[in-house]
């Protein structure tokens, strides 16, 4: 009976033995998981209150089991998504096994209310979804759509651009829903006019393609426009145009480079913003070679560069604020047409400067070999100023006078080290007459706040400026004093 026992015990020790060796875990951190995708889309625009359930497949591809260490979404509970793995709920899970050459089942779901707030719930809702195993981390990016908008080029546009043309014709934004503009959006043989108070909204993020087999990676989010393109802004005071990133919460709202700008491409013409508010980009507006842009009524600012580029174009800007640039508010290169009227760059608790000039493309790092064109600036009644003690940044690389062709009348300025005999020193013989400002000048009501309207009767804005036709109102809309107006964009009001 004993032998009998001892016999039985062996055989069964042997068979677990067995079995236990069979069940063999991968740890090659080589042995990676794969997906029946890497990005799980909600298809669906929500109208109303609703959900969507969506399925993900995970594979294990090789001879041996595979132990997924943790599976979890990156906003933890904040997460708009809830999981199902394999029948079990919840939105995190960890010590998963997936036997050889076997797979499991996800199960994705996203509820949206699409007639909250874009703060509470946005236009586009993405996240990703986290696989630890065998100390590799792989994403599978969830995405769905949390509001009735018009996505532009579409809702599947993340990471393409898609050029859009109309004959010559004209594009009319005047849906009552947003836009949202979720990849590249390319413009020619087309005007794009936009009404008051439409309002655009941008994706941003890095987008990626493969070049020769190597991996080049861009930003992604931005309006572009090329060839016969043309892009016509028409807000009012009350009902501005806003270009902005998707991103509405509030701890988004004073982000910079949430998405990368306009850009308004060589050759060109014919752009028109007017009442118009560019914010939270990578840039501004970017205007390349032989491009004709008027700004009327403008703001730029909280950019993660420059807000306004020049790039050897023809620029006219009026009652135009420019602020809070990470790189230069205004940025003027390679030569170029530009005229400045009762406009403010305030560019404080940045390092850029609010406005750079040059004449000049740099081909090399130490500007050897460069390209010139002939730079003509004239600012009129403009503010520039913030905190450095040089707000001003003049290049002239072929060092011919009449290649920097520069006139500032009427303007309140901050420069220094400008002045020295190896930069500009002759500066205010071309800055006349101009109010060079110091540290203890009163200028704007509340810097900290971002408001750059005037401290009443303490400004030294205050009545420097001088009539100029064709513009009697303010960016505000007040009325200008018709003898004695005030410097930049704002107007005193009494």
């Amino acid at each position: 009976m004993q032998l009998l026992r001892l016999t039985l015990f062996l055989a069964l020790f042997t068979a677990l033995f067995s079995f236990c060796q069979k069940e063999r875990f991968t740890n090659n951190m080589a042995d990676k998981l794969e997906f029946s995708t890497d990005t799980l889309r909600f298809d669906t625009v929500f109208t109303q209150l609703g959900s969507a359930t969506r399925i993900l497949k995970v594979y294990n591809r090789h001879d041996k089991s595979i132990r997924i260490s943790k599976i979890y979404l990156e906003k933890g509970d904040q997460s708009r998504f809830n999981l199902n793995v394999d029948g079990l709920p919840g939105d995190s899970h960890t010590d998963l096994e997936i036997a050889p050459n076997d797979s499991l089942y996800i199960f994705a779901e996203v509820t949206v209310n699409p007639d909250a707030p874009p703060s509470a719930s946005p236009f586009v809702l993405a996240e990703n979804l986290h696989f630890e195993t065998n100390g590799n981390l792989q994403t599978v990016v969830l995405e769905a759509w949390g509001q009735n908008a018009v996505y532009l080029p579409s809702r599947f546009g993340a990471g393409d651009a898609v050029l859009y043309t109309c004959d010559g014709g004209e594009w009319l934004w005047d849906d009552p829903r947003p836009y949202v503009i979720y990849g590249i959006l390319v413009i020619d043989a087309c005007t794009v006019r936009i009404p008051a108070g439409a309002r655009v909204y941008v994706h941003g993020g890095l987008g990626r393609e493969v070049v020769d087999s190597a991996i080049v990676r861009y930003n992604d989010g931005f309006l572009a426009f090329q060839g016969s393109g043309r892009l016509i802004v028409e807000g009012t005071l009350d009902n501005p145009v806003i270009f902005e990133g998707d991103r509405l919460e509030p701890e988004f709202a004073d982000e910079p480079g949430q998405w990368t700008g306009i850009w308004l491409q060589s050759g060109t013409s014919g752009h028109v913003l007017n009442h118009c508010i560019v914010r939270n980009s990578i840039i501004g507006v970017r205007a390349d070679s032989a491009v004709d842009l008027t700004l009327r009524n403008t703001q730029i600012y909280n950019t993660a560069s420059s807000g306004l580029i020049g790039v050897h174009a023809k620029i006219t800007a009026e009652n135009c604020l420019f602020h809070s640039n990470t790189g230069y508010s205004i940025q003027l290169e390679y030569g170029g047409d530009y005229a400045f009227s009762y406009c403010t760059a305030a560019n404080y608790g940045v390092d850029g400067e609010a406005l750079r000039m040059g004449n000049a493309l740099c081909l090399d790092d130490f500007c050897d070999t460069y390209a010139a064109n002939p730079l003509r600036a004239r600012f009129q009644n403009c503010i520039i100023s913030g905190s450095r003690a040089d707000q001003i940044t003049l290049f002239n690389r072929t060092g011919v006078a009449a290649d920097m062709d520069y006139d500032f009348k009427n303007c309140l300025v901050r420069v220094k080290d400008l002045l020295k005999d190896n930069a500009f020193p002759e500066f205010f013989d071309f800055c006349n007459p101009c109010l060079n400002l110091q540290n203890q000048d009163t200028v704007f009501l509340n810097i900290p706040e971002r408001n750059y309207r005037l401290d009443t009767l303490a400004s030294k804005a205050n009545r420097y400026a001088v009539p100029l036709q064709g513009i009697s109102l303010d960016l505000d809309g007040k009325m200008r004093d018709p003898v004695m107006p005030d410097a930049g964009c704002f107007e005193i009001e009494f």
